[in-house]
């Protein structure tokens, strides 16, 4: 007991004679004076400043600035911020930093500028002795050479979080008011006023080009080079704040959203140059995998150029609109004009294929509505690109209309109303592919089911006049159906293809009814494409009258895909699979005049039209005629079903392309009257094809 009174004695002794609280400022004073007595004392000028005390001074300072602050309110400076502005300490850092003495030094003033503007609440940035260090700070930043890009960083994003909570500073730190501002004002002058602006501007040239290499949008798009991964999340990460804060009047920040525009446009347009056109395979493009920009891993060529597309479009989605725009349509010029748009019209088909591919992938990964807006703006709204890609889907390289019809179905998969409005309604709208009204009835009903008569239906075609016997034509073996009705539909498409040319039931294969499934997703998804587009319920009157039947033109996209699918006994296998791929997603839209241009085959076309139904007929006409030359059919098309499932590699070159596009018609006539038996449910009439297809799915049975 007498231990532990002596004990609390000697604890209560030691608490009284403790020493006073030092004061903060001198505190402050002592490290500051500490740092400038080393340079008055050193001796060695080769010491880095890591080896001094230098960084320790420098902690504890702005360590005693972010306590000082916290113990007063926000509005009062405090003794040590005020030493620290009336006596410039900013400015003496940054000529120390700048002159890298002792060497390292650069790296302890990024980091104590880091410091003081991420950990101090005050707004720093809009006092004088705070926004001029900072911006001759950021002029020593992204330098040739430099080994600080860490510190740079950190010290930028600093920056770039203090304008997004106080946007009214980002005129000083973008030095906006006297620079960028007046070639905005100087458009709205005279004449004679242009000519002394341009004779100042030609005087004051040199100056300017600094200005511009060294503003803060320059170096962060510098670092955003950066081999470090870090480094360039950093960057980004700025430049998507500073897109958020560039939400002013125009009359201030628009010249900072134009440069930003032609920085980071001008990037990509760099990147796109970069890549290796020569080594590039379209296969590999096809299957790129996603690329993120807060992506670590080291990018090859390729993977640089689609990350900074995704930064952008990550970015154009959450910038003003204004910048956003102003943004995208410098994407347009710089890359799609003056870049790919070259190249698309080359000679060398190489050339083509990378170029078609990469606008593919963009397509692709595109989720920023103003983006996907300029690039369809540069594709389908610009007749010369549109009748150049259009062609290519048609090339005489099997390989880049592979990737051009890719193009298409990565298009018809966009959240657009205009895509499908220009590349295919716009051209039914007149509903010109009808023939003359008989009767007082606009589309000529089947009086009866029987199979003779469809079959002379089908030889009456314009497109089927070849004159191949009977035997040649499918046999159609209807259900007990009303004329007309969506089981004859159905059924339409299961028995064009041939009995003697059936392969899938040799392997137990399903029927349509395996497509039922998938059907039903890609209509859902075509669908909730469209619900916005407010698209007509039922059909619109025909607007040509019988003197201009003659006239009617599918359009370019439908004319080509038609020929195409005329060819499809000739053309190789994963051309004929990406070219009904889209033909199939085109008759997935719930819109009435697709409905029945593609998915009917009970309309009566006018002379010298064709419809997705009429083309099949005649393919089938020629499948019968060219299957005659090949021996034990049967065998040969059950050994390619196998080849083409893995399940066999014995199959004979000879006929190989023939037996395959057997297969890929079968198949698709099947994936055609699941998609029209999802669209319209059996116990509906053909004529509510169109108009009640959306309601059926949510009618109580």
């Amino acid at each position: 007991m007498e231990m532990f009174s002596k004990l609390s004695g000697m604890l209560l002794q030691a608490l009284e004679t403790r020493e006073p609280t030092v004061d903060l400022l001198d505190s402050f004073v002592d490290h500051w004076r500490s740092i400038t007595n080393y340079y008055i004392q050193t001796t060695d000028d080769d010491r880095p400043a890591s080896q001094t005390d230098i960084p320790w001074r420098l902690r504890q300072m702005s360590d005693i600035l972010v306590y000082e602050e916290k113990q007063q309110d926000v509005q009062e400076t405090g003794p040590c911020l005020e030493y620290l502005l009336q006596h410039k300490l900013l400015e003496t850092l940054c000529t120390l930093g700048k002159a890298q003495y002792p060497p390292g030094m650069s790296q302890q003033v990024l980091i104590f500028f880091s410091k003081l503007l991420s950990q101090m609440q005050k707004p720093l940035l809009q006092l004088i002795p705070v926004y001029r260090p900072v911006q001759k700070l950021i002029g020593l930043c992204a330098l040739p050479g430099s080994c600080n890009e860490k510190e740079e960083a950190l010290f930028l994003l600093a920056v770039c979080t203090r304008v997004t909570q106080d946007p009214h500073v980002l005129r000083y730190v973008l030095q906006l008011s006297d620079q960028q501002l007046a070639p905005s004002q100087s458009q709205h002058s005279t004449q004679a006023s242009n000519q002394s602006t341009e004779t100042a501007s030609s005087q004051s040239e040199p100056s300017a080009s600094s200005v511009v290499r060294t503003d803060l949008l320059w170096v962060l798009l510098q670092l955003s080079r950066s081999q470090r991964s870090t480094v360039r999340q950093k960057a980004c990460e700025g430049l998507l704040l500073l897109s958020s804060a560039l939400d002013g009047s125009p009359g201030e920040l628009l010249p900072a959203g134009t440069r930003l525009g032609e920085l980071l446009a001008g990037r990509l347009q760099e990147l796109y140059s970069l890549l290796p056109v020569e080594e590039l395979d379209a296969a590999e493009l096809s299957c790129w995998p996603r690329p993120s920009w807060r992506s670590e891993s080291p990018p090859d060529h390729m993977t640089s150029f689609l990350t900074w597309f995704d930064f952008l479009d990550h970015l154009t989605s959450e910038a003003p609109p204004v910048l956003s725009v102003q943004l995208c349509q410098r994407v347009r010029q710089l890359w799609l004009v003056e870049t790919l748009y070259p190249q698309l019209l080359d000679t060398c088909e190489q050339g083509i294929l990378v170029s078609t591919s990469v606008l593919c992938s963009a397509v692709r990964l595109v989720r920023s509505p103003c983006l996907l807006d300029q690039l369809l703006e540069f594709m389908l709204r610009t007749p010369s690109v549109l009748e150049v890609l259009l062609q290519c889907c048609d090339h005489i390289s099997d390989q880049i209309s592979m990737v051009s019809l890719s193009l298409v179905d990565e298009l018809l998969q966009k959240p657009h109303r205009d895509i499908l409005d220009t590349l295919v309604l716009s051209f039914l709208q007149s509903r010109g592919y009808l023939s003359s009204p008989v009767g007082g009835q606009e589309d000529r009903q089947p009086e009866s089911s029987d199979d003779g008569e469809l079959a002379q239906d089908l030889e009456d075609d314009p497109f089927f006049s070849d004159g191949f016997p009977d035997d040649h034509l499918p046999h159609h073996h209807h259900q007990s159906a009303a004329p007309g009705s969506s089981t004859d539909i159905v059924n339409s498409f299961l028995c064009l293809v041939p009995v003697q040319v059936r392969s899938a039931h040799l392997l137990q294969e399903g029927g349509y009814e395996s497509y039922v499934h998938d059907a039903r997703t890609l209509v859902t998804n075509c669908q909730s494409l469209s619900l916005s587009w407010d698209w007509p319920q039922t059909l619109p009157p025909p607007t040509c009258s019988s003197g201009e039947e003659g006239d009617f033109f599918e359009g370019h996209l439908l004319r080509v895909l038609f020929e195409r699918l005329g060819r499809i006994l000739q053309q190789p296998y994963e051309l004929n699979l990406q070219l009904t791929a889209v033909l199939s997603r085109l008759s997935a839209f719930n819109h009435p005049l697709l409905d029945e241009y593609l998915l009917d085959p009970y309309i009566h076309l006018s002379p010298c039209s064709r419809s997705l139904f009429s083309v099949l007929v005649r393919v089938m006409g020629e499948l019968m005629q060219r299957t005659q030359q090949v021996p034990s059919l049967s065998e040969r098309l059950l050994d390619t079903r196998r080849t083409l499932l893995d399940q066999n590699q014995n199959t004979g070159l000879e006929h190989l392309t023939l037996l395959q596009g057997i297969i890929v018609l079968e198949e698709f006539c099947k994936e055609l009257a699941a998609i029209a038996f999802i669209k319209m449910p059996l116990d509906r009439d053909h004529q509510n094809f169109s108009s009640g297809s959306e309601s059926s799915r949510t009618e109580p049975n």
